[in-house]
């Protein structure tokens, strides 16, 4: 063999050589682009299971946001409505007529005076020679006092035992403590 085909037939297996190892590169290469390929696919079906995850929490973080807010404004409204009612009912009752004024403050006597009470009367009331003449005034020897209460209807009852405030705003807060939830219940009917 002369060095011409011994250097030939090392280009040869060099080059079968090189064609083997760049065979077995592309291979490996294939491989490994499938292999990331794949892993790709994963991450990315992981990260739209967990985009929609986050998405589904957010939209209901944000339902419940908009539900809580929805009923704070409900219940602001609602307050709103209640305090007018009550508002309106303490007008009425500060407005009512000389009849429905004396006949109010004898049911609360008759209901609530104990014999020698003090009656202090609001400063504006305007029928206390009325009251004056009630037949409970006289049977449970009450004092009647004209002012003085700080109150714009009603009275105050002083006693011994203790003292009852009657005025038409106490009524009216008394009644609210103890009615809200109802008035509240017909207002949603």
């Amino acid at each position: 063999m002369g060095r011409q085909e011994l250097v030939e037939r090392i280009l040869s297996d060099a080059e079968s050589e090189s064609q083997a190892v760049i065979a077995e590169a592309e291979k490996m290469a294939g491989q490994i682009i499938s292999e990331a390929r794949s892993r790709a696919e994963k991450s990315m079906e992981a990260a739209r299971a967990d985009a929609q995850v986050k998405s589904a929490a957010i939209a209901d973080s944000r339902a419940a946001t908009a539900r809580l807010d929805s009923a704070k404004i409900l219940l602001g409204e609602k307050r709103g409505v209640i305090d007018d009612v009550y508002s309106s009912a303490a007008k009425q009752l500060a407005a009512m007529d000389k009849k429905d004024c004396l006949s109010f403050i004898k049911n609360l006597l008759d209901k609530y005076a104990e014999t020698g009470d003090e009656v202090v009367l609001a400063d504006n009331f305007k029928y206390s020679a009325d009251v004056a003449k009630f037949d409970i005034v006289k049977q449970k020897n009450l004092k009647l006092v004209f002012g003085g209460a700080g109150i714009s209807g009603g009275f105050i009852l002083r006693g011994k035992k203790s003292d009852r405030d009657l005025s038409i705003e106490a009524l009216i807060a008394a009644d609210r403590a103890e009615h809200e939830a109802e008035v509240a219940a017909e207002l949603l009917r």
